[in-house]
């Protein structure tokens, strides 16, 4: 997927809008004279076996663009949102991911008002005017309001829109998105933002990506966000609230970092997490290679999540306090280069982000606490309790187990071990310079490892990776 900045995305929807974009059949190689071409329905599903329902079949998207205007008061949002995509076969209709109470007025492709239904848990069916040609880009408009409803599954927390005393957060991971905007809700379809959130005036609005130009008008301010990079729907955040906002430039790199109201009550803290951050990128960049995204920061705020998330380039920690710990800084930072730019293409491959995230809290340690990886690992490994599951393939509901973080980082130690510190720190560098802004799999990881030390490490990684029990050193 190529990378569509905020202005492109919008000259792309605006021409596409204006051209009325497959507003009727025309001949192409699928419909040749005395060729009858046939339209056929999207997958109502993108194929994650933990998240059958997740994501969608037939168009890939390539940005989203949403308008939002958000009331404290009554917890309600009118919005629409604008998507640009382009069909990878010839569509006669295609689903969208898009759940709860909201409420949707109208709904248009490429211009023109598209019948629609909504089924299942959170299928938004759409019948285009006409069929939508295979390769062909269209542009889907849904105008929608209400007030968005968090989801709460047992197994696997609180994630979405999530009303806050002061406002909302917008968290993601895994299933949350679909919450607050329609959208193709898979890891395997990243595309680019552009958030325009309008509020009453005082409060702030923070996003994924850098900040375009804030106005003001009849006590509502509108903020306005842009993620150039390519971005996994379970990664776009929106906070909305009562924040100290504090910005920085290091080495070229904008900082934007803010801690919520309620909780800044020591002072400095604002400059604390402002430079912990920008030294934590510094040193995981030399690691990794060049940090992947336009800026970067961070958000301390209560929103009763009781998790950190590594929304992109700008994670979310939800703490009732401003005390900034480095580890966990190191933790969702790490994560900007796996499992943010590096994205795994289904859930059950989750430790490639959890193993390298938990790994960078053991170098942050070792770095600045004098703590010896090998002792992280030796403590992890012998008070793991549980070694009965498969760290790349945990289970739908153990996707967050302490197995995917604990067993995936052990993992990368032995690897290390196995192969040796240059090979080990030249995966760390490459792993994530090779497929930046990808999808990835655990087979991918294991033959990248073996293409670059040329080893059959086969065994090693089936011991750790797939077999239950625990290894023996």
């Amino acid at each position: 997927m190529g990378r569509i900045g905020r202005r492109r995305g919008y000259l792309l929807i605006s021409c596409a809008l204006a051209l009325g974009l497959v507003a009727a059949p025309s001949l192409t190689a699928d419909a040749a004279p005395g060729h009858v071409s046939v339209f056929s329905p999207g997958a109502s599903g993108a194929g994650d076996p933990y998240f059958p329902d997740m994501g969608n079949g037939g168009y890939d998207v390539s940005h989203y663009d949403i308008r939002l205007a958000f009331d404290p008061k009554t917890k309600a949002i009118n919005a629409t949102t604008t998507i640009l995509a382009r069909a990878t076969q010839n569509l006669s209709r295609f689903d969208l991911d898009f759940q709860g109470p909201l409420k949707i007025s109208r709904l248009s492709v490429n211009g023109r008002a598209a019948s629609f239904t909504r089924t299942g848990a959170q299928e938004l069916v759409i019948t285009p005017p006409h069929g939508l040609w295979r390769g062909s880009t269209f542009v889907v408009s849904v105008t929608y309001a209400g007030v968005p409803q968090k989801i709460d599954d047992p197994a696997l927390g609180l994630s979405g829109w999530v009303a806050t005393k002061d406002g909302a957060v917008a968290l993601n991971q895994p299933i949350g998105a679909a919450t607050y905007y329609p959208v193709n809700d898979t890891t395997d379809d990243k595309a680019t933002y552009t958030q325009t959130i309008t509020v009453p005036t005082g409060l702030t609005v923070l996003a994924n990506g850098e900040p375009g130009p804030s106005t003001s008008h009849n006590g509502r301010t509108t903020f306005r966000w842009r993620m150039n990079q390519p971005m996994a729907s379970e990664l776009a955040m929106i906070a909305i609230g009562n924040y100290n906002v504090t910005r920085s430039v290091t080495a070229g790199l904008l900082d934007i970092t803010a801690i919520g109201k309620s909780i800044d009550t020591v002072a400095g803290q604002g400059k604390v997490f402002n430079q912990t951050t920008a030294q934590i990128v510094r040193w995981e960049s030399s690691l990794y290679g060049r940090y992947p995204f336009g800026s970067t920061g961070g958000i301390l705020a209560d929103v009763g999540v009781h998790y950190a998330l590594e929304t992109q380039g700008r994670p979310v920690y939800d703490q009732r306090s401003s005390k900034v710990s480095g580890d966990l800084l190191a933790h969702e930072l790490g994560h900007q280069w796996f499992g943010d730019s590096l994205t795994p293409v289904h859930w059950s491959d989750i430790w490639l982000n959890e193993g390298f995230a938990s790994y960078s809290e053991w170098l942050y340690q070792e770095k600045f606490n004098g703590t010896p990886v090998a002792k992280s690992f030796a403590e992890a490994y012998a008070d793991e309790e549980d070694w009965t599951g498969k760290v790349a393939d945990p289970g739908r509901d153990h996707i967050f187990d302490d197995l995917v973080y604990n067993r995936g980082a052990m993992t990368l130690q032995a690897l290390r071990l196995k192969i040796g510190d240059r090979a080990f720190f030249q995966v760390l560098k490459q792993w994530p310079a090779t497929y930046r802004h990808g999808n990835v799999s655990t087979q991918t990881f294991i033959r990248f490892v073996e293409r670059l030390t040329h080893r059959d490490l086969g065994t090693f990684f089936h011991t750790w990776l797939y077999q239950p029990g625990k290894p023996q050193l």
